[in-house]
């Protein structure tokens, strides 16, 4: 029998951060591990997949023909980009790894870390049992964290082989480009995967779009500007389309679509990838044990301070990450970690506001959101007013000779002119989206906003203009620029 001070299962963004700021309290840590250090969000996600995103944006920008010069001889092996990304992910796991050895507990610190692999069932609310594949051990501590995190959402009509029908985390499997991909889903991870493959130019990329609309969650103009470029990228997109069957062949499947409209179309590609979102992982813990129930939807729900609500009242067992419920962002875990550690150690720390968090897409261009769309505040029936404003009108832009992209901002419809939320694309958009966020948390005012010092040449600077919209003192005009600038409002009939 081990004890410790806490005990944190899952080492994804949500267990490890929560880990590091439980060594700012002198506590004496377990962190379990079932699969990869880091979880998802190293290794089958967020790490991988923007590696091999920012390789696939250097390929296609190498494969320009357009700003006066040309690579010869371009190629590229599936096998060295898997190789780089794969090297991407160990760094950053040994990393984590260096920072556990320094607060081993034969170091003599205060505070420590125990890295156990293997899957942690509940015995009792005290108790986890470890089963790896070479013993169990049995672990108790005053305090536990569940950050588990989430997999894949599976087709249940649809057996994934993980060779030619998959999910993301078989991505790093494949030993070769696919000469044709049919991907299921058009949500983020589906056109994350399809900007990669179709930058690449190694495959036919096949989109499927249930919904009429990739992106559905979003207003229709970040819709249909993410889609237009997926198709000028070569991404062949079958809206209203639903999938009836895959008929596996020797050296080929044999893909049955069928349409709103009627009529069916039979594809042929090499390779499915399942792309319909991610399930938590909530299995197999043991929590109906200590009296803990799941949603209908698998999550488990908790209180401001992130403490899980259970039976018994013992107020000593929280979670953080995807089985939360909350978005499935590696930010929201990792924070959602630190305050559970900050409530059991007694250390008071903000509470969480889930109503602006940023969001970046890894689309071509890159797309970045935060705060309320159109959509929502429409269903929530608030008046508002939008501005959007081109990048094809911003000096940096045009010197990177890089000008698809756009700034739109949206203020509240009243004296106030609160910022509500924005959405940008283009070259930057991930890198001062957070800007925003700061003054829709600050709740700053249009005039507040406009006495800031914007440095030019930047791209920021479509943030400054776009702003000025709203009170007619933008440089570029719309009546000059109608298809470039323009500002429209909405209230509630």
């Amino acid at each position: 029998m081990y004890q410790y001070d806490l005990i944190i299962i899952g080492s994804g963004p949500g267990g490890f951060s929560a880990a590091m700021r439980a060594l700012d309290h002198g506590l004496n840590v377990c962190l379990i591990e079932g699969r990869h250090l880091g979880g998802a969000g190293i290794m089958n996600g967020a790490l991988t997949s923007k590696t091999l995103y920012e390789l696939s944006q250097d390929y296609a920008v190498a494969a320009r023909v357009d700003r006066g010069y040309r690579a010869s001889g371009l190629g590229v092996d599936f096998n060295e980009v898997r190789k780089t990304v794969l090297k991407a992910a160990k760094e950053k796991q040994y990393q984590m790894l260096s920072q556990i050895e320094t607060y081993s507990p034969k170091n003599e610190t205060k505070g420590s870390i125990v890295l156990e692999y293997g899957w942690a069932h509940f015995m009792d609310a005290h108790t986890v049992e470890v089963t790896s594949i070479d013993n169990t051990k049995q672990l108790t501590a005053d305090y536990f964290i569940i950050a588990t995190g989430s997999r894949p959402r599976e087709i249940p009509s649809l057996h994934i082989d993980g060779e030619r029908i998959i999910t993301s985390d078989h991505i790093l499997g494949l030993d070769k480009f696919p000469e044709r991909m049919l991907i299921i889903g058009s949500g983020i991870i589906g056109c994350e995967f399809a900007t990669i493959f179709s930058n690449f130019k190694q495959t036919e990329v096949h989109l499927l779009d249930r919904a009429n609309r990739v992106i559905p969650v979003e207003d229709n103009d970040v819709s249909d500007f993410v889609s237009k470029n997926l198709e000028e990228n070569g991404v062949i997109i079958h809206y209203t389309a639903s999938l009836r069957t895959i008929r596996k062949h020797t050296d080929h499947l044999e893909v049955v679509l069928d349409y709103d409209d009627g009529h069916s179309k039979v594809i042929e590609v090499d390779i499915a990838l399942v792309a319909i979102g991610r399930i938590p992982n909530t299995d197999n813990l043991g929590l109906e044990s200590i009296g803990i129930e799941k949603t209908a939807n698998g999550t488990v729900q908790i209180k401001d301070d992130c403490m899980l609500y259970d039976e018994a009242g013992t107020c000593h067992i929280y979670a953080a990450g995807d089985i939360t419920g909350h978005a499935q962002l590696y930010s929201v875990a990792e924070l959602q970690g630190r305050l559970a550690v900050e409530k059991i150690s007694n250390d008071p720390g903000y509470p969480l506001d889930y109503r602006n968090m940023s969001t970046l897409m890894f689309f071509k261009p890159e797309v970045a959101a935060v705060g309320m769309n159109e959509k929502k505040l429409q269903e929530k029936g608030i008046p508002y007013k939008v501005a959007f404003y081109s990048n094809i009108l911003v000096n940096r832009a045009i010197a990177m000779r890089n000008t698809n992209g756009f700034v739109k901002i949206i203020v509240s419809n009243d004296d106030h002119n609160h910022i509500l939320g924005m959405r940008a694309a283009g070259p930057q958009a991930s890198a001062f989206i957070v800007s925003v966020a700061h003054l829709i948390n600050q709740r700053n005012s249009l005039d507040e906003v406009l006495q800031i010092f914007y440095p030019h040449p930047s791209i920021s600077e479509g943030i400054q203009e776009c702003l000025r919209l709203f009170t007619s003192k933008s440089i570029y005009k719309p009546t000059a620029f109608p298809d470039l600038i323009h500002v429209r409002e909405w209230k509630p009939e």
